[in-house]
């Protein structure tokens, strides 16, 4: 079973009074950068074992009255069609995903904002796209010499240039589908914007990583450099917090880089700073929420060795670089841990080795560690997931829970109709075949009955899932892991 290690409740009790604190220092206007996932922070769920995805946005909805949502996605984003990892889809989707998901907890979306605004079609097709489901659309523009050029940005060429966000809400949230969208200026860009027609609004700072009063090495704290690698985020120790208070406290680059702008636009607005140090900004109270820092810790590990996996398998097709690899490869070593200590590689390799397939390993949470080989009649990941099933349901393991008469049909409609090449069944396909079988073997039903256990499971494939069996393990939840090749030697893989 997995080992908990974060007291959730306290945490949405501790938290949701440090916000309302902050709301409270500021008269009007509070602009709160949320950092992370509001819904669905499956990050934070994986290293603080105990957490809840969807903690934030049940403290939001305590709120809802005075709340308003602004979206941001960063350009960029939308000309790479970038991807979120823990969901399989692009952000500029995740941007409606957000939408409606705030709509269904009853709080009000004012806006999405375009940062770093370069005329790009790509970005213009999808802000016509936005306008056309009438949503109202900003754009947000880079600046030379941000964040260093204090002068310039504080300026009508700076933030002046942007547009400003019309808001009707005393707590504005800025969230995003992702890191390095720039929420941070969205939310200075409107200080300066509100100080010019007269409202003195504040900001504060909502970043569940890193944790600002843990070690800087910690495995919390590293992992989240390695979730961040793509983006050359650096954790350090906050040197103005340790100049005004003489304590050590954890923040990141690109925060303690903007604090000079944001000291100075206070000192503009109010004449004075309310903040002395990037940490002062933040209101994150996890790190006061984790009771077993073994288990935390040992959590953080095996997320740090994912994310290597995730990145080399990036690299492979062409979505990441060499640098963000690297810098993982050195995080791995300061937390003293390699693939070795991620048994189902070692488990899922060997299965590969021995039978000359691909091979898949997943360890339920009483430390078994199931594989499944390549077949005639389906895939390693489909095999492995029946095999699992069949051990959870205490049935042998020769048993056969799908008829060869089931999935034969299926791989015919498959290859003959639907124009597929490889016949194997998906996992999705499988679990539909098993659902069908369960109608009348009572074998299938037991051991579909056991679909939830797989949850939180760490699993590895010698070979790139396709984008069909990521999705349906993220959808069951279970932490995969993949070699950073293609079961096939083909260049073009869908």
């Amino acid at each position: 079973m997995r080992r908990i290690g974060f007291d959730n409740d306290k945490y949405i009790q501790m938290q949701s009074e440090k916000i309302k604190e902050r709301i409270g220092k500021f008269g009007g206007k509070l602009y709160m950068e949320f950092g992370g996932k509001l819904f669905d922070d499956y990050h934070a769920s994986r290293v603080l074992p105990g957490f809840q995805p969807d903690s934030k946005i049940r403290m939001l909805t305590q709120l809802k009255d005075d709340v308003e949502i602004v979206v941001v996605i960063n350009a960029g984003d939308i000309e790479k069609n970038k991807v979120r990892g823990d969901l399989g889809i692009t952000y500029d989707m995740d941007v409606l995903r957000l939408i409606d998901a705030f709509h269904g907890y009853g709080l009000f979306v004012g806006s999405v904002v375009l940062t770093r605004f370069d005329g790009n079609e790509a970005v213009l097709a999808y802000q016509k796209k936005l306008e056309s489901l009438g949503l109202k659309v900003y754009r947000h523009y880079s600046i030379p010499g941000y964040p260093s050029n204090v002068p310039l940005i504080i300026s009508d060429e700076g933030y002046g240039k942007n547009d400003y966000i019309e808001t009707q809400k005393p707590l504005v949230v800025i969230t995003a589908p992702g890191p390095g969208s720039g929420k941070m200026a969205v939310c200075l860009s409107q200080l300066y914007h509100e100080n010019k027609r007269g409202v003195k609004a504040g900001y504060a700072k909502f970043e569940t990583f890193p944790i600002w009063n843990i070690p800087l090495q910690h495995p919390v704290n590293m992992a989240y450099e390695a979730a961040t690698a793509d983006l050359n985020d650096v954790n350090m120790i906050d040197p103005y917090h340790l100049e005004a208070y003489g304590v050590s406290t954890v923040n990141y680059n690109r925060d303690v880089a903007v604090f000079p702008v944001l000291n100075a636009m206070f000192k503009q607005i109010y004449g004075e700073s309310p903040y002395k140090s990037p940490t002062d900004m933040g209101v994150n109270m996890a790190g006061n929420c984790i009771f077993d820092d073994e288990a935390v810790s040992a959590a953080a590990k095996q997320e740090i060795i994912r994310r290597y996996y995730k990145e080399c398998c990036e690299l492979r097709k062409g979505k990441a670089n060499e640098e963000a690899v690297e810098k993982i490869k050195i995080l791995m070593n300061k937390a003293e841990i390699s693939i070795g200590d991620r048994p189902v590689v070692a488990a899922a390799n060997l299965k590969a080795e021995t039978t000359g397939l691909p091979a898949a390993a997943i360890e339920l949470n009483d430390g078994t560690i199931i594989t499944g080989k390549t077949s005639s009649l389906m895939g390693a990941s489909s095999a492995m997931v029946l095999n699992a099933l069949k051990y959870l349901a205490g049935i042998e393991d020769e048993a056969e829970l799908i008829s060869p008469n089931v999935i034969q049909p299926i791989q015919h409609l498959k290859v003959e109709h639907l124009g597929n090449h490889n016949p194997h069944l998906h996992v999705d396909e499988t679990l539909i075949a098993l659902t069908i079988c369960a109608g009348t073997d009572e074998r299938a039903k037991m051991a579909l009955e056991k679909l939830d256990e797989l949850r939180d499971c760490e699993m590895h494939s010698t070979v790139i899932l396709s984008p069909v069996d990521e999705n349906t393990f993220h959808k069951l939840k279970v932490q995969i892991t993949c070699e950073a090749k293609y079961q096939t030697g083909k260049l073009y893989h869908r």
